[in-house]
């Protein structure tokens, strides 16, 4: 998904997509952003998140 998609659909600027992207990524450290939608699939949304509205 694009961060314009995903800015979108979460009522948020895509430079704060960008940001969080980034952030999460240089945390994880994965091979792509398709291992993070799969380790985020596996893991669940984070505790205390109640997700789009």
């Amino acid at each position: 998904m694009s961060n314009r998609r995903i800015a979108r659909r979460l009522y948020i600027g895509e430079t704060t997509v960008k940001s969080h992207v980034s952030n999460i990524l240089a945390e994880l450290d994965p091979r792509s952003r398709v291992q993070v939608a799969v380790l985020a699939r596996e893991h669940g949304p984070a505790a205390g998140g109640d997700g789009p509205r």
